[in-house]
């Protein structure tokens, strides 16, 4: 019997030692990076994010509408569609990159964590706050330093999950922005370029900055926008800002031009990642989802860079490298690839190459930086705004503060309820609500903002930043809908936040809220918020 025993034991033992499946143990540095790849996510939000703002409109019943998703962001309703592009999926996406992270980061621990990993440790933690902070801008309101401890956050994730069904809370915002600044500023110092032969696919020094300039400008830290731009710009750009004469240059086809864009050798691209997305199928050149369009030729002409802005006559590269038709007008960024499943069934995935982080949007990150700085920084944002204008504008400028002052106050606003629905409305000027901070009242430092938002918008067509200009300077903006009235995304509107994803709902965390609790006084009848097709308040709170 003791024998038998023993026998059994040593068989079970033998048994337990053995991996249930094929997982990789993580036990080398070696094993470490190559898990790092996986630690970015594979879709992303862009559709949503430029179907919310204002750079998308109704074409009408006549054209198509090729997803639910898409449709539902346009009109700001909650999302209910699953598959690639969605909230759901993003979300997926984005906390399986933080896990990976997190198992990183575990790794190295009890690999003893010794200086020789600091590389794979600044990559992973670096990794963690990305993911956190583009979750973050989907998914909570825009940061406020004064309600920042009453806007919803999200769960910020730092260690392997080992549980069934761990419990989560939402936190708080400014908790949430905290936790992404531990991250960057544990995770900077140590970021090697040595790590990899081919670094744009991960956070090389550049990159790391670029978002950290990014996440601070979100923040409203200025100097530190400033310090870490300068990090990746020095104090002459010129050479690291896009090309955009020579992409001009070649020959006048979508996807070529496109291929330029997403050049690793381009200097101007910090962070590549490929992605499963249709986006750019629906803001691309492509005759897809033209109901609810991107950048039709109503608004480039009006609002973005066929619009009246700081060049004058002279032409934007941006507005001479464009493909598509009047319903949808698309700069050279994107080429749609698609990855077969099967080729003879004729299905699979649709894949993009997004260049998520360059030194052109880090230049108007620290031009807006100077400027919210002050009059004793005014000249250093047209500074920066003259480095943009030498890469982006055909003639040689040179415009001065007055310049910019004078070209955006003879602008009259564009009122939120103007486009399009008064004919030959629109320009690039709308008012702005700044959230926790006030504006100088010189007649200075609000031109030259529009001046840089107007810039960015040019810039960042077709990557969904403009959502977030949006949200973070309060900017209220006006949706027609064919056979309905208007919708107006007002200041305090609640869908200006995603709703976080059902099954997430359903598995007990906080959702987002879509009542407005507001003080209400004489006619009921009259709320901005409520729609006249689809009221979306359920309930008041008096």
């Amino acid at each position: 019997m003791i024998l038998g025993a023993a026998v059994a034991l040593a068989s079970c033992n033998d048994f337990l030692d053995k991996l249930p499946d094929s997982r990789t143990q993580i036990d080398t540095p070696e094993k470490v990076t190559s898990i790092l790849v996986s630690a970015y996510p594979e879709t992303e939000a862009t559709v949503l994010c430029e179907m919310a703002s204002d750079n998308a409109m109704d074409n009408g019943y006549q054209y198509t509408i090729e997803s639910k998703y898409q449709q539902e962001a346009y009109l700001w309703e909650d999302v209910t569609e699953t598959e690639q592009d969605t909230p759901s999926a993003f979300w997926e996406s984005c906390y399986k990159a933080i896990a990976t992270a997190n198992q990183a980061l575990e790794a190295i621990k009890d690999l003893g964590g010794d200086a020789s990993m600091n590389p794979q440790k600044g990559e992973a933690l670096m990794c963690r706050a990305w993911s956190h902070f583009l979750l973050a801008n989907l998914f909570c309101q825009a940061y406020n330093p004064e309600t920042a401890d009453s806007l919803l956050g999200l769960p910020y994730s730092t260690t392997p999950e080992t549980t069934v069904r761990p419990s989560y809370t939402r936190g708080t915002l400014r908790q949430l922005y905290e936790n992404i600044e531990r991250d960057i500023e544990a995770g900077l110092p140590l970021i090697s370029d040595d790590l990899y032969t081919s670094s744009k696919y991960h956070f090389n020094k550049k990159a790391a900055y670029a978002f950290a300039a990014r996440f601070y400008l979100y923040y409203q830290k200025w100097d530190k926008v400033i310090a870490c731009a300068n990090e990746v710009l020095g104090s002459d750009p010129t050479s690291v800002l896009r090309n955009w004469a020579g992409i001009s240059q070649k020959a006048a086809n979508y996807e070529t031009r496109c291929n330029a864009f997403i050049d690793a050798d381009e200097a101007a691209n910090l962070l590549l990642m490929t992605a499963y997305s249709s986006s750019p199928y629906y803001l691309g050149a492509y005759s897809v989802g033209e109901r609810y369009a991107f950048h039709p030729d109503y608004i480039c002409k009006r609002e973005s860079y066929r619009a009246t802005g700081i060049w004058g006559n002279n032409t934007l590269y941006l507005a001479n490298s464009c493909f598509g038709n009047s319903q949808k007008i698309a700069i050279s960024k994107y080429y749609g690839y698609f990855e077969y499943t099967d080729k003879v069934q004729q299905i699979g995935y649709r894949r993009s190459v997004i260049s998520y982080l360059t030194t052109d949007e880090t230049l108007l990150c620290r031009a807006e930086a100077y400027a919210m700085l002050g009059s004793q920084h005014y000249q250093d944002a047209v500074k920066d705004i003259n480095y943009w204008l030498d890469t982006n504008v055909k003639e040689s400028m040179n415009v001065t503060l007055n310049d910019v002052v004078n070209t955006y106050k003879r602008m009259s606003y564009m009122e939120r309820d103007g486009r399009p629905i008064v004919a030959g409305g629109g320009t690039p000027k709308k008012r702005l609500h700044p959230l926790g901070f006030t504006l100088a009242d010189d007649g200075i430092q609000e031109n030259l903002i529009q001046c840089i938002l107007h810039l960015r918008r040019c810039q960042t067509a077709q990557e969904g930043l403009r959502w977030m200009d949006i949200k973070r300077w309060g900017i209220e903006i006006c949706h027609n809908r064919e056979g309905y009235p208007a919708d107006t995304l007002k200041l305090n509107d609640p869908r200006r936040a995603f709703q976080i994803p059902g099954d997430v709902i359903d598995a007990g965390l906080q959702p987002n809220p879509r009542t407005v609790t507001t003080e209400i006084t004489g006619n009921l009848s009259f709320c901005p918020f409520v729609r006249e097709d689809k009221p979306f308040i359920s309930s008041f709170n008096k």
